[in-house]
């Protein structure tokens, strides 16, 4: 069977509540905080709820928050490959959730960036396998570097998946060049696309398909686009042919955090099981959806709660 493997910076997500963000130099009162493993980990999560097998490429430290992080995968039977980073704890996130579910971030810098070729090497991908590369990987020469090496020594069979988050945009124009030629599968939202498109001298399309259409040919052969608007849904392209709208469920949230990254694992795992591409999306738009309505971002749904609610709806 195809394994998920992702390559990010698994970290933990300090998520507190807050009725808005405090004014620069000001306090405000938060009304909870939670500690969860966060970054890859909501990928994996999600892909492992789903029945996906999994497996973490990325480095973890030697402290509470690595070991918080290692107790997530293996509650999740997601396993580690590379041995961890002594002398050093993982970083952690700060995400501040306000009543309407925005998402505000300060992120460290920890055990999660001292990756080399060897490490990732540890994971042993082979074809079919699916391997997730997140933007803010390349965001650093202590990431970047050693991904960039590695990711075109892989089997030309390996599914390389891009999640470009906010960062990737901004990137030095042979960076960003570097990575999308080796990127097989582009999952992004829509802002993401938008501000891709702009840096290469497009001007983006306000139709999520046409936008969706408009990233496909900036990836390496008969690539694969999913571009997400939220409850609206996504749309996705296949290997040069149609594009095709994938409907949303929109629903009242009570905390986007993850909501992405639930829709990028849900995704790859039912990618792993067989299932075409517009299905796997409307199932991976499911999860999401569900995802939203819960706290915290280890609260993927699984296949099944999936199929319940997806069998309510048609009811």
């Amino acid at each position: 069977m195809s394994r998920v493997v992702h390559t990010g910076q698994a970290l933990v997500d300090v998520v507190v509540e807050v009725p808005d963000l405090p004014a620069r130099g000001r306090n405000v009162m938060a009304s909870s905080a939670t500690d969860y493993a966060g970054g890859a980990v909501t990928v994996l999560h999600a892909a492992a709820r789903f029945g996906a097998s999994c497996v973490h490429a990325g480095s973890i430290g030697t402290g509470p928050h690595g070991d918080l992080v290692r107790a997530a995968l293996a509650a999740d039977g997601v396993a580690a490959s590379a041995p961890p980073v002594p002398d050093l704890d993982t970083g952690i996130c700060v995400v501040m959730v306000e009543p309407s579910a925005e998402r505000t971030f300060v992120t460290t810098l920890g055990a999660e960036r001292r990756i080399s070729v060897a490490s990732l090497a540890t994971s042993d991908p082979g074809p079919g396998d699916l391997v997730c590369v997140t933007g803010f990987s390349l965001a650093l020469d202590a990431t970047r570097d050693p991904l960039l090496a590695w990711l075109p020594t892989l089997h030309p069979e390996v599914v390389v998946v891009l999640d470009p988050g906010a960062a990737f945009a901004g990137l030095p124009a042979d960076v960003r060049r570097a990575m999308l030629a080796v990127t097989d599968v582009w999952s992004s939202n829509a802002e993401e696309a938008e501000d891709l498109l702009r840096e290469v001298g497009q001007e983006p399309p306000s139709d999520l398909a046409d936008l969706t259409t408009a990233v496909a040919p900036l990836l390496r052969g008969d690539a694969v686009a999913i571009v997400r608007d939220g409850p609206e849904g996504c749309a996705v392209h296949v290997g040069g042919g149609e594009t095709t709208y994938v409907p949303g469920f929109p629903q009242t949230p009570v905390d986007t955090n993850g909501a992405g990254d639930t829709h990028t694992g849900a995704l790859l795992a039912e990618l792993t099981a067989g299932t075409g591409w517009v299905e796997g999306c409307r199932r991976a738009n499911a999860a999401a959806a569900i995802k939203v309505t819960r706290r915290g971002t280890q609260s993927a749904p699984t296949a099944a709660e999936v199929d319940a609610f997806l069998a309510h709806l048609a009811g």
